[in-house]
């Protein structure tokens, strides 16, 4: 298996895709390539690896199977190696738990746009937009239901590491490159997304990256 990926230090689609994967168990070889900026345009345009994606990332090859999404990888995972590597076993926690990955995955548009992803970077804004605000609370609201209802085997939203603290990851990062102040239980989850292994392994490799994409850093 081959996943093509962004940026790590500014991909958070990319980060879904790769954290979905490395959950699955499954070996894979990675390719990351630079996002935006001319070199991008010459690869969507000489690499035929990207294209079935319109040149988005990330990109999982699996012989001659090709999928795109960071949903769709981490579903063609759970295919493969077992659903109950992703999704919780009780019902109304599984339930819960595909509800707010599909929040995430279609929704948070003001805080998207207005937080990009920088792992880097670390600043203070003097505000934020009402709906940002909004985007927030609700974010603080599931996380808080999802652990004082399913969480007691462990320290992530459902326990144990899953779909749901995947999809939620680069929020994670986007509190802290943006000093989000968050309660303590949110603190204690954040904490436990940050020192994960993986999440380590793809926050050294982002602080090396050299890319820069401007429009991110000019953050205020």
């Amino acid at each position: 298996m081959k996943l093509i990926i962004g940026n790590k230090n500014y991909s958070s689609w990319s980060l879904r895709g790769w954290l979905a994967v490395k959950q699955s168990g499954l070996h894979f070889e990675e390719l990351t390539v630079p996002i935006m900026g001319e070199e991008w345009d010459r690869l969507k345009e000489e690499m035929g690896e990207v294209q079935p994606s319109s040149g988005k990332v990330p990109i999982l090859w699996d012989g001659d199977t090709v999928v795109w999404d960071s949903l769709a990888i981490l579903e063609y995972c759970a295919d493969k190696v077992g659903r109950e590597r992703f999704w919780p076993r009780q019902e109304s926690a599984r339930g819960m738990a595909r509800a707010m990955v599909a929040e995430m995955h279609s929704g948070y548009v003001s805080l998207r746009k207005e937080l990009p992803m920088n792992i880097r970077r670390r600043v203070e804004l003097p505000g934020l937009s009402e709906q940002t605000r909004a985007d927030i609370v609700r974010i603080l609201t599931l996380w808080a239901e999802a652990r004082a209802r399913h969480g007691s085997a462990g320290p992530y939203l459902f326990g144990t590491f899953g779909a749901a603290d995947i999809f939620y990851a680069p929020v994670v990062t986007r509190f802290v490159t943006y000093g989000i102040g968050v309660p303590g239980f949110a603190q204690a989850y954040m904490q436990a997304i940050w020192e994960h292994d993986w999440m380590a392994e793809w926050i050294g490799a982002a602080q090396e990256e050299e890319w820069v994409i401007e429009q991110f850093e000019r953050v205020r």
